[in-house]
């Protein structure tokens, strides 16, 4: 009765298991890029391809790893296992991979694509298809960001604007953010592809064919190895990354420019201000000081002054010029001040070299009209 019971309570337990287990919506392509469709249990599917739980977890943002002749990769929402027959995508009802999966990924799979690994086995082909469509989105992401960016800018680095329009600041901030986050993503992606390039080990495992069929020739009609294949192939992903990632830095450098630009400007602007306030403050003191004449005359006391008809026009008079004279005084002061000092005496051999030293390379019209903009107020500020 004892053995019954524990029976019995560890088939329970196991069917209490399996009904937790989560389902995968799987989709299987073969070689020719024939598809399948299906739902399978975490428990089932991970004991059909020989691994374990803690390989289909997907713990990792973006990874590639291999385990027991499978590689398991994870970008982001991408999440595929490739194996030397066949290609699983999971969970691949996803808005954004219905496109690339209907209509682009079985094509590339049985050599209608664009891809250059149609000669090596099918796990070279697997891996370019989503590397490709991994670089592709991202170039996709910085060429939707890069025109608005350069649009607001432009609208904001302008040296005649008084005030800076907010809502272009929140379209600059919000594609600010944006940014950010490709090049956060374009940064986890080159250290995912440099983690395995660093480990010759790893870019073997990844040659699948070459450890389960042994009629795989070492060399491939290029005449190098298959690990040096796979080698070049990562490299050349590698690099498309770098070069997205320049892109983006050179992006992230304008905006910095044009901010400061941009301080420059108001800056200019609110010194403008500050200058005319003090101008009128000092014409104000200036009347306010020989109007005391005025009031010397309005204080109810008799003089023989208001009896002569001309001392009116007279003292007027006097407290106009008076005034003009001290607000002219007050100007030259504050001019004699404010003028910027002189630059100082550049040697002749300096002279001859600065030219030389300022050829800088401008890669846009935008950057240039930028630096020439912040010249322009330095100057006049």
């Amino acid at each position: 009765a004892g053995e019954l019971c524990r029976r019995f309570t560890a088939e329970a337990s196991q069917a209490t298991l399996a009904s937790v287990s989560p389902v995968f919506a799987v989709m299987k392509l073969d070689k020719e890029g024939k598809a399948a469709f299906f739902e399978k249990k975490k428990t089932e599917l991970y004991q059909e391809l020989g691994l374990q739980a803690r390989d289909l977890r997907f713990q990792h943002l973006m990874s590639i790893a291999t385990r027991n002749n499978r590689i398991i990769v994870r970008m982001e929402f991408l999440k595929a296992v490739i194996t030397p027959e066949f290609l699983l995508i999971l969970d691949y009802r996803n808005l954004n991979l219905e496109h690339w999966l209907f209509n682009e990924l079985a094509s590339q799979l049985s050599g209608e694509g664009q891809l250059v690994t149609y000669s090596l086995p099918f796990e070279f082909r697997a891996i370019e298809a989503i590397l490709q469509y991994w670089i592709s989105k991202l170039q996709g992401r910085l060429n939707t960001l890069q025109p608005q960016i350069l649009e607001t800018l432009e609208a904001l680095v302008d040296p005649k604007l008084l005030s800076v329009d907010r809502s272009k600041l929140h379209i600059l901030l919000q594609n600010g953010k944006s940014l950010s986050e490709l090049e956060t993503d374009l940064k986890v992606f080159k250290e995912t592809i440099l983690e395995i390039l660093d480990e010759e080990e790893l870019i073997e495992e990844l040659c699948l064919s070459k450890w389960t069929d042994p009629q795989v020739f070492e060399e491939s009609t290029s005449g190098i190895d298959h690990a040096e294949e796979m080698e070049l192939l990562l490299e050349n992903y590698y690099r498309q990354a770098e070069d997205l990632a320049n892109e983006a830095r050179e992006l992230r450098v304008l905006i910095d420019d044009s901010e400061s630009i941009i301080f420059i400007n108001l800056d200019s602007h609110r010194n403008v201000m500050m200058r005319l306030n003090l101008q009128l403050t000092m014409g104000t003191f200036s009347v306010s000081l020989f109007g005391l004449i005025g009031v010397a005359f309005g204080m109810n006391l008799e003089s023989s002054l208001e009896e002569d008809p001309r001392i009116f026009w007279l003292v007027t008079g006097i407290i106009f010029l008076g005034s003009g004279l001290i607000w002219r005084r007050l100007l030259s002061f504050l001019g004699r001040h404010l003028e910027p000092s002189l630059p100082p005496h550049v040697p002749a051999v300096l002279k001859k070299s600065q030219p030389a030293a300022q050829r800088v390379e401008i890669k846009s019209d935008l950057k240039a009209e930028t630096f020439g903009l912040s010249r322009s107020t330095l100057t006049s500020q």
